[in-house]
């Protein structure tokens, strides 16, 4: 155990206008940036042992990006690589990063990222100074819903119409908790960093072809805004997998105003979340904050076996996708999809890696997992604090629970990120909390 220091910084790592965007199924191509994204970088040392929390305005960032960039921080910086958390927040209106859907990867773009990243890393090193750190939580269960539906046909849907009659109920759980950690400068008590987690697919706007970091940077800006300081902030996404912000299943139907624009919804979430944020920080007793304390991260493998086509569905898949029939224009992707799944590994590790920083624990998983894990691992955590970061050192998509696996849609329909098979969420959760337990 040992005195905290902390810094932080960040790196613009926005793409040109004609880049390609993400997040669709059919491809975009930018025309305006309407803000920048950045790589950012929180520091925090307790004198031994140096971990980073870096958030990329991403959708995802691919797993040879996130070992390349740790590589480069750990050569340049000594900071092991299993001290090195990589999350991205999932923004749908930025480059693409990976070949998903329609959208082809900006390959050039991607070959940049492990400088930049390393860029943000050094930055926040070279400016850490003695800090305290609190935690505390709010709840945003408002903003939280499960975007699956259990309909009366017995089927399940993907945000079903809203106050549907054939729609019984939500097919599954939220974790409305934001968690937070609070730096700040030991003796001035100015804020240095504010680390936020909380488990909330995207918002989104009306501006498909312009560049955003979606709410996650309007997060940042208004709670700079209502402390009136300027400091970091990173909002990092969590198990959101079948999470979104969509209340499909309330009498009362909110309708976005037009003339409020088309930015006014992610806006609108962002300040209510920061308003939430600002809440709890302020309540949060001076002899919570402590300015000593031990941080420690660790890695952990866990064998991927991908769920594969059978060769009846390869043999209709080629013959549908080389027909270039795409009336049908979804369904012409998925048949793509399973072309040109068959030039992926089958077989590999994923990683699963813990952190903690004092009293509280982070179990950072890949890409995008349902928040029934996220609330398992919380459950089971021997920490007092814990939060889960999904999108996390690499993107491997969507990995559904086994139940949802057997009920379908499109979180489970097999593609490039679709390929996780039945039991690999649990094996996660179990890594991580195993981990953790090593850890006290």
């Amino acid at each position: 155990m040992g005195r905290y220091r902390a810094g932080t910084g960040m790196s613009d790592i926005t793409p040109n206008v004609g880049c390609h965007v993400t997040g669709y199924f059919s491809d975009r191509i930018a025309t305006a940036i309407h803000d920048h994204l950045y790589a950012k970088s929180i520091a925090i040392s307790d004198g031994e042992n140096t971990v980073l929390l870096i958030c990329l305005h991403l959708l995802g960032v691919p797993d040879y990006v996130c070992v390349k960039a740790k590589e480069l921080i750990c050569k340049n910086t000594g900071i092991p690589v299993q001290n090195i958390i990589i999350s991205a927040v999932h923004t749908h209106t930025g480059p693409s990063i990976s070949g998903l859907l329609g959208t082809p990867p900006q390959i050039t773009y991607i070959n940049a990222l492990p400088e930049k990243i390393l860029e943000a890393a050094r930055a926040s090193i070279a400016n850490m100074r003695a800090a305290e750190i609190a935690y505390t939580c709010g709840d945003c269960t408002a903003e939280c819903h499960n975007r699956r539906g259990r309909m009366k046909d017995g089927s399940f849907r993907m945000n079903p119409p809203k106050n549907s009659p054939d729609v019984i109920c939500p097919a599954g759980p939220t974790d409305p908790q934001l968690g937070l950690l609070i730096i700040r400068e030991k003796g001035t008590r100015q804020p240095i960093a504010v680390y936020a987690n909380l488990s909330l697919h995207y918002i989104g706007n009306a501006m498909g072809c312009s560049i955003s970091a979606d709410y996650f940077e309007d997060y940042s800006k208004a709670l700079q805004r209502i402390a009136g300081e300027n400091f970091m902030v990173i909002l990092a996404n969590g198990c959101q997998g079948n999470i979104n912000n969509v209340d499909w299943n309330t009498p009362e139907v909110r309708v976005e105003p037009a003339e409020m624009g088309p930015y006014y919804k992610q806006q609108r979430i962002a300040n209510i979340v920061a308003a939430e944020t600002w809440r709890v920080w302020s309540s949060i007793n001076e002899k919570e904050f402590a300015s000593e304390g031990k941080v420690e991260g660790r890695n952990s493998w866990v064998p991927f076996k991908a769920r594969t086509t059978t060769p009846e569905e390869l043999g209709k898949a080629k013959k549908l996708y080389f027909s270039c029939d795409q009336s049908n224009f979804n369904e012409w992707i998925y048949a793509r999809e399973f072309v040109l799944m068959q030039d992926l590994p089958q077989e590999y590790d994923i990683l699963v890696q813990t952190m903690h920083i004092g009293n509280t624990a982070i179990a950072a998983l890949n890409g995008e997992v349902f928040v029934e894990f996220g609330l398992d691992i919380k459950a089971r955590s021997p920490f007092p604090h814990t939060m889960t970061v999904g999108l996390a050192n690499g993107y491997n998509g969507y990995t559904a629970t086994d139940q949802a696996l057997d009920e379908g849609s499109y979180e489970t329909r097999l593609c490039r990120h679709v390929r996780a098979p039945k039991g690999t969420g649990q094996a996660w959760a179990d890594a991580a909390v195993a981990s953790l337990w090593e850890m006290i």
